[in-house]
């Protein structure tokens, strides 16, 4: 095997911790990325990874082997493509993950101009909730909304999505409009949350000074998007989501905008990448391409 090709494997072995995951995301069978670790080994004269039963982990030296591959193998792919004209075709496998409803009402409707503008690109797209693990999964980037809590990767803030505080026509003939934080003791809340089980927080608003919360009762919690919308659809209560996933059906009448003076926070919206010297150019280019396609979407505050 390549010298080339077996670190290759040993990042992605260190990226999901696993023999097996490695092998499933390149594609390879596990012995053939067995083997291509013990080569490297061989080679190098030193081990790199401690071997368990439920993952494996990087050794003194193979921490600075890790480095030294990751930075050896970006420079190949820069030097590759290093005289290939601007306008070149880009080619391989982009992996991005997107929150769903941004993915459905604005990337994915836009997404085949930028396939058309390179169509020997192959995309895959996750659209989730679930807060994936890019390293560990294999992502080029992904697009988050609301606050970052990993600090090792590199994130590119494009702006804020405005929130809104919208119920059906059919809800609120039924509890009434509200028209103060007071009225909402009669309402109920549909809740939001990425983890069921956890406390569900109350009624955002800015009290004057902070971002606090007005409890509220609710009989539906959801962990998605969709599902928190359709459940407004439904009549199930009031939510406070962003603008930009609910303007359709203001448009339409099916949702209507309460309590405007008492909106939730604004939710950040950043791009996030690996910590990575040299990005491929076709990261480069679909990073480039969504913040022009969502810049001018989002808020500055």
């Amino acid at each position: 095997m390549h010298q080339l090709d077996a670190m290759r494997i040993f990042v992605r072995v260190t990226e999901t911790g696993s023999f097996t995951q490695a092998a499933d995301s390149l594609g390879l069978p596990r012995a053939s990325v067995s083997n291509a670790i013990k080569q490297l080994e061989a080679k190098l004269g030193t081990r790199l990874l401690h071997r368990t039963t439920r993952r494996v982990q990087l050794t003194q030296d193979g921490q600075a082997c890790l480095e030294r591959c990751m930075d050896l193998l970006a420079d190949m792919e820069e030097w590759e493509t290093m005289f290939a004209a601007r306008d070149e075709a880009l080619t391989g496998r982009l992996r991005i993950d997107l929150p769903a409803t941004l993915a459905r009402t604005t990337v994915i409707p836009q997404l085949p101009g930028f396939l058309a503008q390179h169509p020997a690109l192959r995309v895959e797209l996750s659209s989730t909730d679930r807060r994936v693990d890019l390293v560990r999964e294999g992502f080029d980037c992904v697009l988050r909304v609301g606050a970052i809590a990993d600090s090792t990767l590199i994130a590119r803030p494009l702006g804020h999505m405005r929130q809104i505080n919208v119920a059906s026509p059919a809800y609120l003939e039924r509890y009434g409009v509200p028209h103060t934080l007071d009225d909402l003791r009669k309402h109920q809340l549909i809740h939001y949350t990425t983890t069921l089980g956890t406390r569900p927080v109350g009624w955002e608003y800015f009290d004057g000074e902070r971002y606090t919360q007005w409890p509220m009762e609710g009989v539906l919690t959801v962990n998605n998007a969709d599902a928190y919308q359709a459940a407004c659809l439904a009549g199930l209560g009031l939510i406070q989501a962003p603008e930009s996933g609910a303007r359709e059906h203001l448009a339409i009448g099916a949702l209507q905008e309460v309590l405007p003076e008492h909106q939730a926070e604004p939710l950040a919206v950043t791009l996030l990448y690996a910590n990575r010297r040299h990005l491929p150019r076709r990261v480069h280019a679909f990073m480039n391409w969504l913040t022009d396609l969502l810049t001018p979407r989002l808020t500055h505050l």
